[in-house]
């Protein structure tokens, strides 16, 4: 049996990105079993492919207030008790950060990730026992595919990868609205969603609105209330993936639901700003990336240099209007009505350790 430790801790849509990785991995390498490093507040993703064996939680961004006095808690003993339970055939990096590749030196085996080159933080380079090269200029997913395969030596097809979940329910006439995203400059207008969401209810579908914050249930709530949309009460990351799976469709901003929207194959629109769709855009043959095409457009910046404030919306934004998002959501619809795959969740349970 060959056994791999992975290490992507986050953020969520970082997480998603290396599920196609994983499943490469499963249909290459018979008998091939991962144990996978995440943040406790994504440890429900590696759970969903049943050939991650163990989920080892971490808290990065808690330790890091107190990184000295952590050093001495039971937390972190416990921690390293946990990567040393296994010596593993390949411990792979995925992030490229000096955070996780940290992490590495307290696991037992040959260590693989992104070249000085290729990590986000070239230093990181620096801890592996095998850097490779991988092109930047790549999508995040194919970039994370290629490292898996030349760190565990099998080859990938040109095609598109898999996600490898099972989820599975029947579809309804429901649109599921993320509107929630961690940049200001991310944020589609307001008055936007409310007059996208009220030709969705014109249209007789079922308007679903999720959030993660005060502020985004506020929003949900004023959207909701000028049209007919529903307020969904704070989710679990499985139940909105239940979610997704069993709605006609998603829209959404650049953010982390968005990727976990494609993950499990539901058609989604994803309104791009600010950032480059072409290498962190909503991966997946149901997935349509809209773009602004605004001078400075994708400037990968967190505050728009034309906004007045942080709460007006980029102005890259003002061209992708809700009648063309309507307009290209339908087209996505009636295109893919006939090629979604339903399938079944929860292939085991699983303890979070």
């Amino acid at each position: 049996m060959t056994r791999v430790l992975v290490i992507k801790t986050s953020s969520l849509g970082d997480v998603i990105h290396t599920l196609p990785a994983i499943n490469d991995a499963v249909a290459a390498i018979p008998g091939v079993v991962f144990d996978w490093v995440v943040e406790e507040n994504f440890s429900e993703i590696p759970a969903w492919n049943y050939k991650v064996d163990r989920v080892i939680s971490v808290s990065i961004r808690k330790w890091r207030k107190n990184i000295f006095g952590f050093c001495f808690t039971r937390e972190w003993s416990e921690f390293k008790s946990k990567m040393n339970l296994h010596h593993y055939d390949a411990i792979i990096d995925a992030q490229g950060l000096l955070k996780s590749a940290w992490l590495t030196r307290y696991a037992n085996g040959e260590t693989y990730g992104f070249d000085k080159h290729s990590a986000r933080e070239s230093l990181a380079s620096s801890f592996y026992d095998h850097p490779i090269n991988v092109s930047k200029e790549l999508h995040a997913v194919e970039r994370i595919r290629l490292l898996f395969s030349r760190a565990l030596g099998y080859s990938i097809k040109p095609d598109m990868g898999e996600h490898g979940l099972s989820f599975s329910a029947e579809r309804v006439r429901s649109v599921v609205l993320l509107h929630g995203t961690t940049w200001a400059s991310k944020h589609w207008p307001e008055k936007s969603w409310i007059k996208l969401s009220s030709k969705l209810v014109e249209a007789n579908y079922r308007v679903s609105l999720t959030w993660g914050n005060e502020k985004e249930r506020f929003r949900a709530e004023r959207i909701a209330r000028e049209t007919g949309a529903e307020v969904l009460p704070k989710m679990t990351l499985t139940e909105i993936a239940l979610l997704l799976s069993t709605s006609t469709g998603c829209i959404s901003v650049d953010t982390g639901l968005g990727h976990l929207a494609a993950a499990v194959n539901t058609p989604t629109l994803a309104i791009f700003g600010p950032t480059n769709s072409g290498l962190t855009g909503f991966y997946g043959s149901n997935q349509k990336n809209l773009t602004s095409e605004f001078k400075c457009a994708p400037c990968m910046s967190r505050k728009c240099v034309y906004s007045l404030n942080l709460n007006q919306s980029s102005p890259c934004f003002e061209e992708i209007t809700p009648d063309i998002v309507f307009k290209e959501f339908t087209a996505l619809i009636d295109k893919t009505s006939d090629a979604v795959k339903i399938s079944n969740l929860g292939q085991r349970e699983e303890t979070y350790e």
